[in-house]
């Protein structure tokens, strides 16, 4: 049984939500009631969400009736008003519980509200609920599928946050990314991720992973709503939103190769539609360490994980999923100069991106988000390798739908220089328009 994702002219942007419920054109209460009937259709099967102790839409009537309560009148709402939120389950989030995509007791876990969701609270949005993540934003799966094909993966770990918007639950979910959970399953569900720089949104409130590595992610159908909900999320989203010039590195050589030879195949295909759309592209020798850039980053994240988890771990050990388990020992083997030579990596690697794009001329590099479309089974959540380089370098990054490769979306990641976020989404507008004009 499939539940494709709804089609743009069905499922309204996030834009056109918060637009029309702060000008009183559109009603947030019918809204919701769309919505719960969306929910029946799908959600038994799609399992984006993580189930809650109470019934969802009473609560979010009620949090609705608050709000008109607080802002009657249509001319003077926050820009998010009555705009439905998932939220990745290792955010803290007053009010729900906290369980990691773990078998934890909630109270282990829980803490404040995440440090990001206040500008989202003061915006006026609902919190839709908590959506499914692998365990402590790992690899060990939940129960969510993909929109596409419910036989098949969403990716992960953000996986719940990926599926729900794919499916038309919500303009907006949250998730994180600590090597590639936030691009790789946006490019699985056939919508567009962002990752900002490392640092510019706020981790305070979320369960970490790996601090050097964690960064925050945005779920939404259109480069547009990424760039309106940066606006909200970034502090101090200021700076040129002038878009960079449009000539864009490929990355050529062993990390390129990394991906599937039908996904390598559409990705040339989508080179050349850019290059009739007047970008250039140049081909670069690009990452022919990236077995060490791999292993590094690994390094990286399980030491990390291993110090996160240290007084967790030993009390709860025995109810951590195996492959967290392993991460936690693996990590536990890193002494200390190894991990600060791992950490120091990190901006060693993005100085080199940067000198390269400058020496180069060019504004970022384009490749697939992915190394190929979900792969079947829900056991796994699929190869983050086409993120890690760019996730080690804490680099911005953006995976944009690009087309369909054996009948599942694939993606274009778009990566620009650190803290060139606000360019970087209005570069990728035109990228997007590219890719929606007719091969």
């Amino acid at each position: 049984m499939r539940f494709p994702p709804l089609a743009e002219a069905e499922a309204p942007s996030l834009r056109e939500l918060a637009e029309g419920f702060r000008s009183g054109k559109l009603s947030p209460a019918a809204h919701l009631a769309a919505l719960e009937k969306r929910f029946l259709e799908v959600e038994p099967v799609l399992q984006s969400f993580v189930p809650e102790y109470r019934d969802r839409f009473a609560r979010l009537r009620a949090d609705l009736e608050s709000l008109e309560a607080a802002a009657p009148n249509p001319g003077s709402r926050p820009p998010l008003f009555g705009v439905p939120v998932g939220v990745k389950d290792i955010y803290n989030v007053d009010g729900f519980r906290t369980q990691a995509g773990s078998r934890l007791p909630p109270d282990a876990l829980k803490g404040p509200e995440a440090a990001c969701l206040r500008p989202l609270r003061r915006a006026g949005c609902l919190i839709l609920g908590k959506t499914v993540t692998t365990e402590f934003a790992y690899f060990a799966p939940g129960p969510t599928r993909n929109p596409h094909d419910p036989e098949r993966t969403p990716g992960g770990s953000s996986s719940g946050s990926a599926a729900a918007v794919a499916a038309g639950l919500t303009p907006l979910a949250l998730g994180t990314q600590t090597i590639g959970s936030t691009l790789r399953p946006a490019a699985y569900c056939g919508v567009v991720g962002f990752k900002p720089s490392y640092g510019r949104i706020p981790l305070e409130g979320i369960i970490p992973l790996s601090p050097s590595a964690d960064h925050v992610g945005i779920f939404v159908r259109s480069v547009e709503d990424a760039g309106f909900a940066a606006s909200l999320l970034i502090p101090d989203w200021s700076g040129s939103s002038e878009p960079l010039p449009r000539v864009f590195g490929v990355p050529e050589g062993p990390y390129l190769e990394k991906a599937s030879p039908e996904t390598l195949a559409h990705f040339r295909e989508v080179c050349l539609r850019l290059s009739a759309a007047g970008m250039r592209l140049r081909s670069l020798d690009l990452f022919p360490d990236i077995a060490e850039i791999v292993r590094r980053h690994n390094t990286l994240v399980a030491a990390e994980a291993a110090h996160v988890h240290r007084a967790l771990f030993a009390e709860f050990g025995s109810l951590y999923h195996e492959k967290t388990a392993d991460l936690i020992r693996r990590g536990q083997e890193v002494d200390a100069a190894e991990l600060k030579a791992c950490r120091a990596g990190r901006l060693s690697l993005r100085a080199a991106l940067e000198k390269r794009m400058t020496e180069e001329g060019i504004s970022g590099f384009l490749c697939p988000s992915a190394t190929g479309p979900a792969p079947a089974g829900l056991a796994g959540t699929g190869d983050p390798v086409m993120n890690l380089p760019w996730t080690h370098a804490g680099l911005p990054c953006l995976s944009l739908p690009s087309g369909m490769v054996g009948g599942l979306p694939v993606g274009l990641q778009f990566v620009g220089p650190f803290s060139s976020d606000r360019r970087l989404l209005k570069t990728a507008e035109g990228l997007a328009e590219a890719l929606r004009a007719r091969p």
